[in-house]
């Protein structure tokens, strides 16, 4: 019990970490993209953000929903990602903490204030007054279609990852064992060889 709550400690002190700094350089390269372009570009930026909410909530939802057997044989089969596509699976809980929460809500809260830029340079380019009923009418209607646009894109997302929850998760799986091998960067850690260590401790 106490190293469980130990090990969740650990975690939630880690993924703030990362969502801070994920935070930042999303706030930060969005605020330079948008800053001096026309309000149209600013207004597809906004709407690649909330693409990128939308697909990284359907690989959390599809980690959770998908089954690890199918995996096993093509792993046997040494099949290109298919052991990166177990561990996806094994370490779900995370996974999608970390698609669904640190992503999604990071790409929530930039495309709000992206879209609050993008309104600015609306109203500057149309030189309609501040506070007047249009700019006004304006902020509603576009912060109202950026809601729905999220909003009907990540219940689509949804329906579609529990669908085909373990192609996505295989096509991960190869991403994964791609950025492993040619940048060496290890996403998802295998814990195989750690529990067999435990285990053989145990016996002795």
């Amino acid at each position: 019990m106490k190293e469980m709550v130990n090990k969740s400690i650990k975690w939630s002190i880690s993924i703030a970490v990362i969502t801070f700094v994920l935070a930042a350089i999303f706030s930060i390269v969005s605020t330079g993209v948008l800053h001096g372009v026309s309000w149209t570009f600013g207004l597809l930026v906004v709407l690649f953000i909330v693409l990128i909410g939308i697909l990284f909530d359907m690989i959390g939802i599809a980690s959770t929903a998908a089954d690890e057997t199918p995996f096993h044989s093509m792993a046997a089969r040494k099949v290109y990602g298919a052991k990166h596509s177990i561990r996806i699976v094994r370490n779900a809980d995370r996974f999608a903490n970390f698609c669904n929460d640190v992503i999604g809500d990071i790409s929530g809260i930039i495309s709000g204030t992206a879209a609050a830029l993008v309104i600015i340079q609306l109203a500057h380019s149309m030189e309609i007054s501040e506070n007047s009923a249009l700019e006004y009418g304006i902020n509603v209607g576009l912060t109202s279609l950026i809601a729905a646009v999220t909003v009907g894109g990540k219940a689509f997302g949804k329906s579609f990852a529990i669908t085909y929850s373990r192609d996505i998760i295989f096509q991960v799986g190869k991403l994964l064992q791609f950025l492993e091998e040619k940048f060496h960067i290890t996403i998802i850690k295998d814990n195989k060889r750690k529990k067999t260590k435990k285990n053989s401790k145990k016996r002795k």
